[in-house]
C-alpha cells in the first residue's frame, strides 16, 4: 500500500505544479474572458450585469479617459454588435479627412455654349432642413445650355436595408444628384388635403377611399411615384420618400429653374477640358444635423462626396470605406464590418472597444468645442434632448443608435471630478421596450458621472 501511494507522488506533484503555475500566471483563459464577465469598478460590474432590464440581451461597455487613456470598465468589449446609426461617427471620420472645409456642391466644364454639370453626392440642393441655393443660383443664372450627366452610383437603397422602409422619411434612396432631399413633405390636417412641397408632385397625390385608414399618414405606391393621404384628427407635417431617375430629376430641375435642362450619356472629361468643382456649405453644417438628429440620408450622401474626392468615374461607397480602413483606422483594436454611411443595414458590425478607440481618434484630431457641438447633447438638443439632463451642465455629448431590438450610445462623459470619458453602451436583441433600455442606461450612467 506505501508503494502503491510512492508511485502515485510523481503524478501528484505534476498536478500540484501544474495548478500553482495556472494561478501565478493568472490562466490565459482568465484574461481572455474577464472582459465578458465585466472588468472594472464592482459596484459598476453589478449594476450592468444585475440589472433586470439588461439581462436578457446581449450588453457590450466600454469605459475609458479621454485624457490618460485608461481603461476605467470592460464588459464583452471584444464581442461584435450591430451598431445602427453609431456608424455615423464612422462616415464623420471620413469627411473629416476626405472633404476639407466645405461639400462639393457639383462638378462642371464648359464646351462652348454648353456647360455639362454632373454631381458629387451633395445633398443639400433645395433640401428641407439643409437647404442650399448655390448649386441652384449658378445653374440659374449660366448663359450656356445646361446638359446633365448622370455619373455612375451606387445602388439607391444600400446592403442589408429594411425593403419595406421605402415609404418612410429615414430611408430615401441615394444618388449622385438630389434634389429637395429626395422627399416629397406634405403638410395636411382634418378634412383638408395636404399642401405639398415639391408643389411638382401634387396631381401624383390623392385621397385613399371613404372607410380605408392607415397608421400613417401618407403611403407611397412600392415602385412608383404615387402618393395617398389618409384621414386625420389633427395636423400634421410628414415626408416620404420619392422614387430617383435621370429624367426625373431633369423634370425637377426644369420645373424649379424654369429653364431646358437637357441629359447626356456619362463620359470621362477630356484631358482638355478644364473640370471645375463648385463649393458648397460648411461641412459641419451637414456634420451638425447629421450627428445630432441621427439622419441617414446626409450620412449616405457624405460618403458619396467623400468618393467624389478619390476618382472621377463614379461614386462608390465602397471606395470611401476600403481606403479608410486601409489607411486611416488600420490600428482599431478590431476591424469593423462597415457597409454603408448611415448604419441602416444590419450588415454593419463594431465591438465597444473600437467604438471607444474611435472616439480617441476623433478627441485627437478634433478640437473639443468643435466635437461636441456637432453631437447630441443630454437635455440640450438632437436625439438626447430628453435625455441625460441636468439643469445646471451638459454631461453627455453623443451619438444613438437605435434598429428594431437595438439600441446603442457613444460619446463623451464628463464626471463629477470633471474627467472626460468616452462611452461606448451597446444593447442587441432585446425585447423590452427601448425606452426602458435608454432609461435603464441613463441610470447607470448617471452613477458613472457621480462616482468615477
Amino acid at each position: 500500500m506505501l508503494f502503491s501511494f510512492l508511485r502515485r507522488l510523481p503524478l501528484l506533484g505534476f498536478l500540484l505544479a501544474a495548478t500553482f503555475a495556472f494561478a501565478a500566471s493568472g490562466g490565459d483563459d482568465e484574461a481572455e474572458t474577464s472582459l465578458n464577465r465585466g472588468h472594472g469598478p464592482r459596484w459598476l460590474n453589478k449594476l450592468i450585469t444585475e440589472s433586470a432590464v439588461l439581462r436578457q440581451h446581449f450588453v457590450g461597455v466600454s469605459i475609458t479617459d479621454v485624457a490618460t487613456g485608461e481603461k476605467l470598465y470592460e464588459l464583452n468589449t471584444d464581442r461584435y454588435f450591430v451598431p445602427a446609426s453609431n456608424m455615423k461617427l464612422f462616415s464623420f471620420y471620413a469627411g473629416l479627412h476626405l472633404l476639407g472645409d466645405s461639400l462639393p456642391s457639383l462638378r462642371y466644364v464648359v464646351r462652348h455654349d454648353s456647360l455639362l454639370f454632373w454631381g458629387t453626392g451633395d445633398p443639400t440642393l433645395l433640401h428641407g432642413d439643409v437647404p442650399s441655393r448655390r448649386a441652384f443660383d449658378f445653374l440659374q443664372s449660366r448663359p450656356e445650355k445646361l446638359f446633365y450627366l448622370p455619373i455612375a452610383c451606387v445602388d439607391a437603397f444600400g446592403p442589408g436595408w429594411g425593403w419595406d422602409d421605402f415609404n418612410y422619411y429615414y430611408s430615401p434612396e441615394r444618388g449622385p444628384f438630389p434634389i429637395y432631399g429626395h422627399t416629397v413633405r406634405f403638410y395636411g390636417g382634418p378634412g383638408k388635403r395636404p399642401r405639398v412641397g415639391p408643389r411638382f408632385f401634387n396631381a401624383a397625390v390623392s385621397a385613399a377611399p371613404a372607410g380605408v385608414t392607415s397608421s400613417d399618414h401618407v403611403r407611397r405606391a412600392m415602385l412608383e411615384n404615387q402618393f395617398t393621404y389618409f384621414p386625420a384628427t389633427r395636423n400634421w407635417v410628414d415626408e416620404t420618400p420619392f422614387r430617383t431617375s435621370p429624367a426625373l430629376l431633369r423634370q425637377l430641375l426644369q420645373d424649379t429653374l424654369r429653364r431646358p435642362v437637357g441629359v447626356l450619356p456619362w463620359r470621362l472629361p477630356r484631358p482638355q477640358d478644364s473640370v471645375r468643382t463648385l463649393a458648397g456649405l460648411p461641412v459641419d453644417s451637414l456634420y451638425r444635423r447629421m450627428l445630432q438628429v441621427s439622419d441617414n440620408f446626409l450620412a449616405e450622401q457624405l460618403l458619396l462626396m467623400c468618393s467624389s474626392k478619390l476618382g472621377p468615374d463614379s461614386l462608390d461607397t465602397g471606395q470611401v470605406i476600403r481606403l479608410m480602413r486601409r489607411q486611416y483606422l488600420a490600428d482599431l483594436p478590431d476591424a469593423p464590418h462597415w457597409v454603408d454611411g448611415s448604419g441602416l443595414s444590419r450588415f454593419n458590425l463594431v465591438t465597444p472597444r473600437t467604438m471607444v478607440a474611435l472616439l480617441l481618434k476623433l478627441h485627437q484630431e478634433v478640437p473639443e468645442p468643435r466635437l461636441l457641438s456637432v453631437l447630441a447633447a443630454g437635455g440640450g438638443h438632437g436625439t438626447l434632448k430628453r435625455v441625460y439632463r441636468d439643469k445646471t451642465a451638459t454631461w453627455f455629448w453623443g451619438k444613438t443608435g437605435t434598429l428594431t431590438n437595438n439600441h446603442n450610445l457613444c460619446g463623451y462623459l464628463r464626471t463629477r471630478k470633471g474627467h472626460l470619458l468616452a462611452v461606448s453602451f451597446m444593447n442587441n436583441n432585446h425585447v423590452v421596450t427601448t425606452t426602458e433600455v435608454r432609461n435603464e442606461m441613463e441610470r447607470i450612467l448617471g452613477q458613472v458621472r457621480e462616482r468615477l
